[in-house]
């Protein structure tokens, strides 16, 4: 039993990967439209909290991604300066209950691939260099258009496709994602045995720096600066500015310079945040993940609140056999709330270190917002 019998799905990241596994493990036809050309073989890492694991688990490629990873329990906090000293040892909430690590990193590439191959396996349809660029609604049915031309007819479509979502102003949502005043340089290096789980740097040039790992020879490390016009900044120049920026940071700083100096790849994005207010849907036309909300990467949340978007949708969608209104209710009661609390508690840490506020209690947003994701979405 499915509400629907035929998806459409714009986007290949996270959370449109999740909803076409679990549509497609149902019995549902599912269409995957990406305007990218391939699989992206290209990324930094990612950190994931336990309620991440937890989907994963749903999905069926928990061992792979926790066999392709890094787990780890904990967060340091170092000082800048000479001999960069740990100051504090934080705990980690086990967000996704005592079954899973507390947390783990990886590299982006590899976890769209376990997807990917999972989402294969069940017979799901991934079209690459296709783009959704029309939508038609027509009673029970969604006309979808790709690269101009009709693509077929569904039950429904879920725009999963990222910040810049087309799907999202086809269907008339205005809301788009803002700057919050922070930029984030990210370049994937090798892991010193020292590091075993991610570590922060508060103070010194930049907001933030830091780094997690994401194999046994393998970590992304990572500075806050303020956002500005980096457009044109070529690899070398980029793996320059990383390398002056980090030069008050000492510890594995160390390492990574040498891996900087010798050519590893760094690229750079802002920080943006949203929420698009209820609904997230127009008829039969849903978003999810980015497309629905961004936050900055303060609290590592991002990619659960994605999967957790589509767990939901999927339950809710695998469990009935109509689409209706109550089904739509279900999903933003239980989606919504938690996602606002994401965005805010994220926009208001990195808001602090904007502001230089040395009395603003991180900590306790932090360990408050973990333990709200710890009970299941």
């Amino acid at each position: 039993m499915t509400a629907v019998d035929r998806t459409a799905i714009a986007g290949s990241g996270v959370a449109a990967m999740a909803a076409a596994i679990l549509l497609a493990e149902a019995g549902a036809q599912v269409d995957v439209f990406e305007a990218k050309p391939e699989l992206s073989a290209l990324g930094s890492g990612i950190t994931l909290q336990g309620n991440a694991l937890r989907v994963f688990d749903r999905l069926g490629v928990w061992e792979a991604v926790r066999d392709a990873g890094y787990v780890f329990e904990g967060l340091n906090l170092r000082a800048p300066g000479p001999g960069a000293p740990i100051v504090a040892e934080l705990p980690d909430v086990k967000t996704g209950g005592p079954d899973y690590p507390a947390a783990m990193g990886m590299y982006r590439p590899d976890l769209a691939r376990i997807l990917f191959e999972r989402a294969e396996q069940l017979g799901v349809r991934v079209h690459w260099g296709s783009k959704v660029t029309g939508v038609e609604q027509a009673g029970d049915v969604v006309r979808v258009e790709v690269n101009g031309e009709p693509a077929g007819e569904f039950d429904l479509l879920i725009g999963a496709d990222g910040l810049n979502s087309t799907v999202r102003g086809l269907i008339g949502i205005e809301t788009t994602p803002e700057p919050t005043g922070m930029g984030i340089w990210r370049s994937f290096v090798s892991r010193p045995a020292e590091v075993t789980r991610s570590e922060l740097y508060y103070g010194g040039p930049v907001y933030i720096a830091g780094y997690t790992p994401t194999g046994e020879d393998t970590m992304y490390a990572f500075l806050v600066e303020k956002a500005q016009d980096r457009v044109g900044v070529d690899d070398d120049q980029a793996a320059r500015i990383m390398l002056e920026e980090s030069q008050a940071y000492q510890g594995p700083w160390e390492q990574i310079r040498s891996d900087l100096a010798a050519g590893a790849h760094v690229n750079y994005t802002w920080f943006t945040s949203h929420i698009v207010e209820a609904p997230w849907n127009r008829g039969r036309v849903v978003i999810i993940g980015d497309a629905a909300h961004s936050c900055p990467p303060t609290i590592a949340q991002g990619a659960a609140q994605a999967l957790e978007d589509a767990f939901v949708l999927g339950e809710l969608l695998t469990s009935r056999d109509t689409l209706d209104q109550s089904l739509w209710d279900e999903f933003h009661a239980r989606r919504i709330p938690r996602a606002h609390a994401v965005v805010e508690a994220s926009v208001q840490l990195g808001r602090w270190q904007i502001e230089g506020d040395r009395d603003a209690d991180a900590p306790g947003l932090i360990f408050g917002i973990a333990h709200k994701m710890a009970e299941p979405a």
